[in-house]
């Protein structure tokens, strides 16, 4: 007799069998995240066919035009979770304040962050896409601010969902990494890769290189030297989109880079949404990440949207990118 595949939701049972104080909230959240990560994957596989593709007539905070798919996906995630009374706060990449959640809420254990639709800008021509969210425990206090702006060490989960071509849930609540496949012959994730690991070290380098002009002098010593490698020859992968680049990079290894240069000074992706998840991630299947001068996931947010620099990937690699930046500078 063939052994069933193990599915979504009877892992994460058995993983809170494993605490016997815990009361099913978190379940019940990361429940909720997997079924809004559904309904999101429905209308990215048919965008094409129905009046969601193209951008809507709004600008998130940092002044980039949204996506229509971006609204839906965030009121998607907004409604999966709000019901369940577990979540006493929210922030989305989306939305310039916290996400206002329902009195049922207010004694809820968990705080949640997303970026609802990561590399929206790929969704006309057809390239993956994700979603990215992270989980903390309510803060000791009664700020719903504090709860939210928490160190990424103080994740209790972090996960990303990418729509290629399957969809992929992928989290971890600090003890392993493991993915799972969404079968739409049954409508469940099932286990497809568990326990991932990084490469030690790996051959794919990925960053855009045409901002080469405006990095420091460490930045574009490290990409010529990976360019030229003594020992093994690097493949230059970039896609654009964070979810995709990276899961690539997590299975097979490699090194993401999206650096500080003379534009954006400070980074262009967000602490909060994108850098402290993935960082948790990747920290937890074997590799590192950092922003060039400090552990990401040691970082103090001092706002929703902060933004920082991110390198993330195989140990070699950013340990090498760390030298070079000792270096050069």
């Amino acid at each position: 007799m063939s052994t069933s595949p193990m599915s979504l939701s009877r892992f994460m049972l058995e993983e809170e069998r494993k605490h016997p104080k815990a009361v099913g909230d978190f379940t019940l959240i990361l429940e909720q995240i997997a079924f809004a990560a559904k309904i999101i994957s429905r209308e990215v596989n048919k965008a094409g066919l129905v009046s969601i593709l193209g951008a809507a007539s709004t600008h998130n905070i940092h002044g980039e035009t949204q996506q229509k798919l971006d609204l839906f996906s965030n009121e998607e995630m907004i409604k999966a979770l709000d019901p369940t009374g577990k979540v006493c706060a929210m922030a989305s990449e989306e939305m310039d304040d916290m996400v206002p959640v329902s009195d049922k809420n207010l004694e809820g254990r968990y705080a949640v962050v997303f970026d609802p639709l990561d590399g929206s800008s790929n969704i006309d021509v057809n390239v993956s896409i994700g979603t990215i969210f992270g989980i903390y425990k309510r803060a000791n206090d009664n700020d719903c601010l504090k709860s939210l702006l928490q160190k990424g060490k103080e994740l209790v989960c972090a996960g990303y969902v990418i729509y290629g071509s399957s969809t992929m849930f992928v989290y971890t609540t600090g003890n392993g990494v493991n993915g799972f496949t969404l079968d739409p012959s049954v409508g469940e994730f099932l286990l497809s890769h568990p326990n991932i690991k990084i490469p030690e070290y790996g051959k794919i380098y990925s960053i855009n290189e045409s901002n080469y002009d405006r990095w420091t002098k460490g930045i574009q010593e490290y990409v010529k030297f990976i360019k030229n490698h003594p020992d093994r020859q690097y493949t230059a992968r970039w896609i654009g989109s964070l979810v995709a680049d990276f899961h690539r990079n997590l299975l097979k290894g490699g090194v993401f880079l999206y650096p500080e240069d003379t534009k954006n000074t400070k980074g262009k992706l967000r602490l909060l949404y994108e850098a402290n998840p993935m960082s948790f991630i990747v920290e937890q299947a074997g590799g590192m990440s950092t922003n060039g001068r400090e552990r990401i996931l040691d970082i103090q947010p001092t706002s929703l949207h902060e933004k920082t620099p991110l390198i993330l990937g195989s140990k070699y690699e950013v340990e090498l990118y760390l030298q070079y930046r000792e270096k050069y500078g």
